[in-house]
């Protein structure tokens, strides 16, 4: 443990708190379960759950795949504050001042186990140095649990597979509106169905423990996913079907005092951020609340007021680049595209293992999708989308546009600039530059957001806007970016460009020299606009070939714009077969290359 002071509470003390296990399913958005309206699933050990506790109705996930959802659970920072969104980044963050919820549990006198997955996503500190060895069985007499059983039945590659022998009856599969009404597609719900009655079974296991130990009365159990899922379009995008997740909380009558509302079985209306659970769950407890934290106490006598906006961001997903952020009230969804200059439906290697994302890719290539159920690969996404969550529960309606609604619009746009700007988001700018300026001045991601002679937050935002109007009248002021001193104003006014396509000669001589810039990520995008703008091709193709070649941070970037240009590959050929993997990413930048080469 680490910065921490507070001294052991005695083993009289630690027998007043209650026992947590807190059943962590992997991927599932609400739409899979009993409890929250689907018939055709059995569920009944997490609808007796639900009878037996509360069920929230508005919980969701702050980003919609495993690994900056869990940093942000972990750390109850959210990850997009700390540097932690992309992707198996493993950033580091400045572990002298942030702790691990778990490190305060154990202060507080708990037996703290997590033997399953932990995937945090941060660097400087191993995973599990947070927690205890194995579960509640190696506690001392009377000690107090809290106990993570981590759920892979319903992880996205259960989805993976044969899906012409399941159960479950395609027939009877209610489709997100946005998928097409195929058999490939109706299939693959149906073992996805047969997944999720999986994991009700492995989950009535552990509840079958409590009782058989005489410790129900005694524990709090909680169940919630880690993010949505699992169907093409969900995990990993920020539409309600990668952020809305079940969360349901069972607590003793003697600890009532607990309690969301008068009795169990009792829906909950309160809308709940995953950033408000690692705060809410040591308020329980009974241990320290660091100030540090993010997020509101929705449990008990400390409860804080409630929030009326839900606040998700999505980064580099995998090996492919999607950086956009949402905000949610009850009703309105809305969310802005900070990369519309690329499709959303990205081929992703993983994901298109599934069976329904190749029956949906090939139904777009032949032609039968409509602009509802093609909207996923459409090359020019929308900037900003609204979404009416009452009417429109799939979020195929885009609503941005009608006059009707510039009200709501206009709100929860304000609203994002400003939790933008409370939260120090470290995603405004291109991954490789914000490494580079950190690993630079020596300090961590959240340090350098957070001083603003490093991070102009404000300047970047405004700069980014400017960029995604596409308005003509701007090119002059996108050009005079690109002179900027400062890095990530250069490569706004290079993304600008990007989207307006077709520069005047004056345009293209200035992006021309970008190409020599100090950042590789501005070099990079000023390439990506040359040749998307079929201007001085050759000059641009060679940057992107020194990039390869020079082991750049943008590697894994690179490899992205070549298969995003359509260009021709064969150009490229030798400093793709050469390029090393990225410093970050994993091997993803390796699983672009073998996607490049074939």
């Amino acid at each position: 443990m680490v910065g921490l002071t507070l001294p052991l509470l005695s083993l009289s003390a630690a027998v007043q708190q209650p026992n947590v296990l807190w059943l962590d399913a992997e991927d599932a958005n609400v739409n899979w379960f009993g409890s929250y309206g689907n018939d055709e699933v059995t569920t009944p050990n997490l609808d007796q759950l639900a009878e037996e506790g509360f069920r929230y109705r508005h919980a969701f996930a702050n980003a919609p795949v495993c690994s900056p959802s869990r940093s942000t659970w972990i750390t109850g920072v959210l990850s997009v504050s700390n540097g932690t969104l992309p992707m198996r980044s493993r950033n580091a963050i400045p572990h002298d001042t942030i702790n691990y919820y778990p490190d305060y549990l154990r202060e507080a006198g708990y037996y703290v186990t997590q033997p399953g997955k932990t995937d945090y996503n941060i660097g400087g500190r191993e995973d599990r140095d947070a927690w205890n060895e194995g579960d509640w069985g190696n506690r001392k007499p009377g000690q107090p649990f809290f106990h993570v059983a981590h759920f892979p039945e319903s992880h996205e590659s259960r989805a993976f597979g044969d899906v012409n022998n399941s159960r479950h009856d395609p027939a009877k599969q209610r489709l997100r509106a946005y998928h097409p009404d195929i058999p490939r597609i109706r299939n693959n719900y149906a073992h996805y169905a047969d997944q999720v009655e999986r994991l009700d079974e492995a989950i009535g296991k552990w509840l079958d423990r409590l009782d058989e130990e005489g410790l129900a009365d005694d524990t709090i159990v909680i169940f919630t996913t880690d993010h949505g899922g699992v169907m093409p379009g969900s995990k990993r995008y920020l539409k309600d079907s990668g952020t809305h997740s079940p969360l349901i909380i069972r607590i003793p009558e003697k600890f009532k005092n607990l309690w969301p509302a008068d009795a169990p079985g009792e829906p909950v209306d309160r809308l709940v951020s995953f950033v408000d659970m690692p705060k809410t769950w040591l308020s329980i407890t009974g241990a320290k609340v660091p100030d540090y934290m993010d997020g509101r106490i929705f449990l008990g006598p400390d409860t804080e007021p409630a929030r009326e906006t839900h606040f998700a961001f999505a980064g580099r997903m995998v090996n492919r680049y999607l950086e956009m952020r949402a905000v949610r009230d009850k009703r309105f969804l809305y969310i802005k595209n900070y990369m519309p200059y690329v499709p959303i439906g990205q081929e992703i290697g993983y994901l298109w293992r599934m069976e329904a994302a190749q029956a949906w890719d090939e139904h777009h290539q032949a032609g039968k999708t409509d602009a509802i159920t093609g909207a996923f690969f459409d090359p020019r996404p929308p900037v900003e989308e609204l979404y009416d969550t009452t009417r429109d529960p799939d979020n195929v309606i885009n609503l941005a546009h009608r006059p009707e609604h510039q009200g709501d619009l206009e709100t929860l746009r304000a609203a994002l600039r400003e939790w933008q700007l409370e939260s120090h988001d470290a995603g405004v700018l291109a991954e490789e530059i914000v490494v580079e300026r950190a690993e630079k001045h020596g300090i961590t991601i959240h340090e350098l957001v957070r001083n603003p002679d490093l991070y102009d937050l404000p300047a970047y935002l405004d700069a980014a806007d400017i960029a995604l109007e596409a308005d003509p009248e701007n090119r002059k002021r996108l050009v005079r970016m690109l002179a900027h001193e400062d890095a990530g104003l250069r490569y706004w006014g290079v993304v600008g460009l990007l989207i307006l396509g077709d520069p005047a000669p004056a345009v293209t001589g200035a992006l021309v020299d970008r190409l020599q810039d100090e950042s590789d990520a501005v070099r990079a995008m000023a390439a990506w606009a040359l040749i998307d703008a079929d201007e001085e091709k050759a000059a641009a193709r060679s940057c992107l070939i020194s990039l390869l070649d020079d082991a750049s941070l943008t590697t894994l970037l690179v490899l992205n714009i070549i298969d995003l240009t359509h260009d021709d590959v064969s150009v490229y050929r030798e400093a793709i077969e050469g390029a090393i993997d990225s410093p970050f990413g994993g091997n993803y930048a390796r699983r672009m290359k073998n996607h490049l080469l074939d």
